[in-house]
C-alpha cells in the first residue's frame, strides 16, 4: 500500500484529533488508588513495629553488634500507653527498644533511610534494600488533611499536565517526581548522618536532615509538587484561589510553595523532611516538563504511543502532508508501521534519524 492509498492521504482527509480513550484518566486512577489505600489501611488494626534500640547503661554496643539479632529476645511494651520494650540476652536485659504503632499497609510501604537503603541496629540487625518503597510511599498518607490537600491539588492541576504529556508519559512523570522527592530526602539525611559519623554527634549544617534514619516518609506530595510546577509552566498566568480565598497567578503559587519548602529545610522547621521531598519533586517536575523526551519509552506495555510523543508527531506530519525537506513520506510510514509491528527498539540508527527529522519538520 502506497502513501496515497491510505485514508489520511485523501484530499478530503481531516487533521487528526487526539481523544482521550474511554475509561478513567491516569489522574483519576492515582486519586482512586490513594483513597483506597487510605480507607483500607484505616480499617486495619495498628501493630507495634520495633524501630531502634538503645543499649542499657554499662552494656557495650560493640558487644551487642557481635551478637546475631536472632539471639535477642524482644519483650514488647507491657502497656498500650508505652512505646518502649526490652531486648534481652537470655535472662539479662541489654537494651531498650523503641516501638511505633503503624498500620499494616503503611508498614509495608513507607519510605525511610533505614528501610529503603541501609541501616544497622545493634539489636534489630541490618535493614534496607527495600527499593519498592521509593514508589509505594507515594500512595500512603498520614491523616485525612494530608490526603485531601494532595488529592485536591492533583484533581485541579493533574488533568492539564496529563493532556499535555499523554497518559503513559504523565504516569512516568508523576512517579519520577515522587521518586525524586525520596532521593532528595535520602541525600539530605545521608549527608547529615555521614557528617555526624565524620565530625561527631555535635555536627550541624543548615539544610541537612538530622532525622533518625528510621523516620517514616509518606505521601503523594512530591509527585503533586511536580505536577504543580508543570502546570505553572503550561499556564503560568492562570488565576487560582489560594486556600479557596486569595487570588493569585498559578506560577506565583507554585514558586511561593517551593520557596516555603526551601526555607523550611534550611531553618529546620516542622516537617522539614517532608518539605525536602517537596523540593525534590518540584525540581524533577520543573525539568521533565521542559524535557518531555526523557519520558519516552516508559510503560510501553500499556499500549501504543502517546499523542504528544515523537512517533505521533511524525505520523501527524505525514497525515497533514507537512513532511518536507527531502524526507519521503512513504519511508516515514514504513518506519511507523515497523514500530507498530515490532516496537521502537527494532529501528536502525538511520531509521531513528529519519523519524527524528520528520517529527521536527
Amino acid at each position: 500500500m502506497g502513501i496515497h492509498d491510505r485514508p489520511y492521504a485523501r484530499a478530503d482527509a481531516q487533521p487528526p484529533v487526539h481523544r482521550r480513550p474511554g475509561g478513567w484518566s491516569v489522574t483519576t486512577w492515582i486519586i482512586a488508588l490513594c483513597a483506597a489505600v487510605f480507607v483500607v489501611d484505616g480499617f486495619l488494626p495498628y501493630r507495634l513495629e520495633a524501630v531502634r534500640s538503645e543499649p542499657l547503661v554499662g552494656i557495650n554496643p560493640e558487644r551487642l553488634a557481635e551478637v546475631r539479632s536472632s539471639e535477642f529476645t524482644l519483650q514488647p511494651p507491657e502497656s498500650r500507653f508505652s512505646l518502649q520494650g526490652v531486648a534481652a540476652l537470655g535472662d539479662q536485659p541489654v537494651a531498650i527498644v523503641d516501638y511505633r504503632p503503624v498500620r499494616p499497609l503503611e508498614s509495608m510501604g513507607y519510605f525511610s533511610t533505614a528501610k529503603a537503603v541501609w541501616n544497622r541496629d545493634p539489636v534489630l540487625g541490618v535493614t534496607g534494600f527495600e527499593v519498592w518503597r521509593f514508589v509505594t510511599f507515594q500512595f500512603l498518607h498520614a491523616n485525612l488533611n494530608h490526603i485531601l490537600f494532595n488529592m485536591l491539588t492533583l484533581f485541579f492541576f493533574g488533568g492539564m499536565v496529563e493532556r499535555y504529556l499523554g497518559g503513559k508519559r504523565y504516569l512516568a512523570f508523576y512517579l519520577l517526581c515522587g521518586t525524586a522527592g525520596a532521593l532528595m530526602y535520602l541525600a539530605l539525611n545521608g549527608l547529615a548522618i555521614g557528617g555526624q559519623a565524620a565530625f561527631g554527634e555535635t555536627f550541624r549544617a543548615p539544610g541537612l536532615l538530622f532525622n533518625d534514619p528510621a523516620t517514616p516518609l509518606v505521601g503523594a506530595s512530591a509527585g503533586v509538587f511536580g505536577v504543580l510546577m508543570a502546570a505553572a509552566y503550561l499556564a503560568p498566568n492562570a488565576t487560582v484561589l489560594f486556600f479557596f480565598v486569595i487570588p493569585m497567578r498559578l506560577s506565583t503559587l507554585a514558586y511561593g510553595l517551593l520557596a516555603f519548602a526551601l526555607l523550611a529545610v534550611i531553618f529546620g522547621w516542622v516537617n522539614a523532611g517532608g518539605e525536602a521531598a517537596h523540593i525534590g519533586g518540584a525540581l524533577a517536575g520543573w525539568y521533565l516538563i521542559r524535557n518531555p523526551a526523557h519520558l519516552h519509552g516508559f510503560f510501553d506495555f500499556l499500549g501504543q504511543y502517546d499523542p504528544t510523543s515523537r512517533v505521533a508527531a511524525a505520523r501527524v506530519a505525514v497525515r497533514r502532508g507537512t513532511v518536507r525537506g527531502g524526507i519521503d513520506g512513504a519511508e516515514v510510514n514504513r518506519i511507523l508501521d515497523k514500530i507498530t509491528a515490532r516496537g521502537i527498539h527494532s529501528l536502525t540508527e538511520a531509521e531513528k534519524r529519519t523519524l527524528r527529522e520528520a517529527s521536527r519538520r
